[in-house]
This record gives C-alpha cells, sequence and structure tokens, in this order.
C-alpha cells in the first residue's frame, strides 16, 4: 500500500468531488483484499488516512466510530461497502472533511461588552474583553473564510435583561428571588407569558448608542454578514439563531444554509454566554462546530469550563487559533468533525 496520503491530492482546488473516477480511485486504494467491497477493516484503514492533522499524523479514529459508519452507510446491511454505499460516505463526509465551507462568527465584540458598562473585565473571571480582538483581526488576515458574520447585541431601551427595567414587568410566583430584592447578576422569574427565567445585567447595547458599536478596533471583513439578536423587548437572545426560549430567530440560519456552509467557527464575548449558546445552536442545526478558545473571553471561569466539557460532549471542537488555517484548508481533519459529519448525515437520511 502506497505511503503517501490518499486525501491529500485532493486539496487541489481543481479537484472535482463529481468525478466518479475519484470515488472507483478511492475503493481500488483500500480494498485490500481485492474483491470489490470494503470490510470494517478497510474503512477503518480510510478513516485512519481521512482523519490525519497537516503533518500527516493520523488521529487514529476509534474502531467504535469507525464500525458505526460502517453500518449506517451499509446501506443494504450485508456487512460490505459497496461503491454505492462509499458514494454516499464520499459526497456526505469525505467531501466536506476535505473542502469545508466555512464561516467565521464575531460574536458581540462590541463596546459595552470591552469598555462599556457590562465590560468583561469587570465580572467574576476578570478576563480582558479586548483581548479577542487582535486574535480575530489575525485569523481575518491569514485565514481564507468562505464567509464572515458579525453579531450585535442590539436591546430596546426597555428590554427585560436590564436591571434598571426589572420593577416594568411582574415576576412569576416562582421567582425565588422577590421582586424588591432583585440585584444585578441575580436570575428571576418573570410571569410572562410565557414565564421566562432571566439573568439581570446592567444596561448594555442599546440600539444606536455607543456601546452597542463594533470595537473600533476590530477589523471588518468585505461582504460581511451581520447579524442583529435580542431585538425584542421581552426575551433575551443569547444564540446568534433563537431567542433565549426559541419563540424566534434570526436569518442566520438561513444565510449559512443559502451559502452551503458547513463548517462554523466561533469567536467572541462572552463564552459561556452567547458564543456558548451560538455554538450549541450550530451544531443543533447541524454545522461542524469549533469554538477557537484564544479568540473568546467570559465571565465566570466555572461556567465557562462547563460551557467547554458541554460542547467536547456533543462532537463539537475547541482549537487555539493557530490550528485554524490547516483545518479551514483541508490539511487538519479532524476525526471528531469527521464523525459527527458522519452521523449527522444519517440522522438526516441523506446519505
Amino acid at each position: 500500500m502506497p505511503t503517501e496520503n490518499f486525501f491529500d491530492h485532493l486539496l487541489d482546488e481543481n479537484s472535482d468531488f463529481q468525478n466518479d473516477q475519484l470515488i472507483e480511485d478511492c475503493m481500488q486504494r483500500f480494498d485490500l483484499d481485492c474483491d470489490g467491497f470494503l470490510n470494517l477493516r478497510e474503512l477503518c484503514s480510510l478513516t485512519d488516512e481521512l482523519f490525519s492533522d497537516e503533518n500527516g499524523t493520523s488521529y487514529e479514529f476509534p474502531v467504535r466510530m469507525c464500525a458505526e459508519i460502517f453500518y449506517a452507510f451499509d446501506a443494504d446491511r450485508d456487512g460490505k461497502i459497496n461503491i454505492e454505499d462509499l458514494k454516499g460516505f464520499w459526497f456526505k463526509v469525505i467531501a466536506p472533511v476535505i473542502k469545508p465551507t466555512t464561516a467565521l462568527i464575531a460574536i458581540d465584540v462590541q463596546n459595552d461588552f470591552i469598555d462599556g458598562s457590562l465590560a468583561i473585565r469587570n465580572c467574576p473571571a476578570g478576563q480582558e474583553g479586548f483581548e479577542v480582538v487582535p486574535v480575530i483581526n489575525n485569523l481575518l488576515e491569514t485565514v481564507p473564510f468562505d464567509y464572515v458574520f458579525y453579531t450585535y447585541d442590539w436591546h430596546p431601551e426597555d428590554h427585560v435583561s436590564f436591571i434598571d427595567n426589572v420593577n416594568l414587568r411582574n415576576f412569576h410566583e416562582t421567582s425565588l428571588i422577590p421582586q424588591e430584592k432583585a440585584k444585578i447578576f441575580d436570575t428571576v422569574i418573570f410571569k410572562g407569558p410565557p414565564a421566562i427565567e432571566q439573568k439581570l445585567w446592567p444596561r448594555h447595547c442599546v440600539q444606536n448608542s455607543w456601546g452597542s458599536e463594533l470595537h473600533p478596533e476590530l477589523k471588518i471583513a468585505d461582504n460581511a454578514t451581520f447579524i442583529y439578536k435580542g431585538t425584542c423587548s421581552d426575551i433575551d437572545s443569547y444564540s446568534a439563531f433563537w431567542d433565549n426560549q426559541k419563540l424566534s430567530q434570526t436569518n442566520l440560519s438561513d444565510e449559512m444554509r443559502s451559502r452551503g456552509v458547513t463548517d462554523i467557527l466561533v469567536t467572541g464575548l462572552a463564552t459561556e454566554y452567547c458564543v456558548g449558546y451560538t455554538a450549541f445552536h450550530a451544531l443543533e442545526h447541524g454545522y461542524r462546530t469549533i469554538l477557537i478558545e484564544d479568540a473568546c473571553r467570559g465571565v465566570d471561569l466555572k461556567d465557562i469550563e462547563a460551557t467547554k466539557e458541554k460542547l467536547l460532549e456533543r462532537h463539537g471542537v475547541i482549537v487555539a487559533s493557530d490550528k485554524v488555517k490547516n483545518m479551514v484548508l483541508g490539511r487538519d481533519r479532524r476525526h471528531d468533525l469527521g464523525y459527527r459529519t458522519a452521523m449527522q448525515a444519517v440522522t438526516s437520511n441523506k446519505y
């Protein structure tokens, strides 16, 4: 068996993934016993080669995961991957792994979260919000993302999350904190309807205010798309996809779908709130989701760690910014992202 990685030659921008000959070549390459099919061992050889880093070192895709993929793509359940099965795997897994369509989201990199009324540095974790700006700028200057999105927390004056609006709405009887004792950072329950659990924040990111503007040193990519969230007075919206009750959604998912995005990379403020919620919803929508750790800052260290653990449990990925370029270019092909791609194809009945 040749030592060069079969999939690396597909990184050429002129590679045509619709070419059936490439799929036949793939079958021939990994059909070690030359019977015209791939058995489990042969598919594991394929995934070991597919999921490797920029130096060609295999991520050693776990046999258990490989077996799950094998049985999922073995359409006729005969214990063999035939050429038609391989075509399904090729288009639904191999193609997006080799040539992902990527979108970077810079989440809420706004004045109020950096130098204003809700500056991250003043929160329990003591992290400096401005530190995400040069990291995001460097990513924009050095990594060829297909698309770039910026989100705004964009609140009306009477927004439900503001501590100074706490008496504008009645509390629900189940709220553990009575209305007259509520203070900043408390979590209360408003009566609604519907009843809404809400953390109380200082007034921040009021529409068209200085605090709502993106930080002046943040680079704005050409042809970027801007998403506005938290625009309804009576409900908060941490995620760039949905409000906190999933009663309404922004146009972000439609924008991603229309562009054929496969991979969403999240950055910004704050890790366990708007960044984390956006990442979780990206996973729910079926996107391969990457949190760029040094391009995020958060509020509370314990909650930050809990968010990262939850993301990993759901087969999201956490990386440092210096790893991103090779991932975007398809040179660093993470097995955890690959597994999620395969399982998403299976559960969506699209293979």
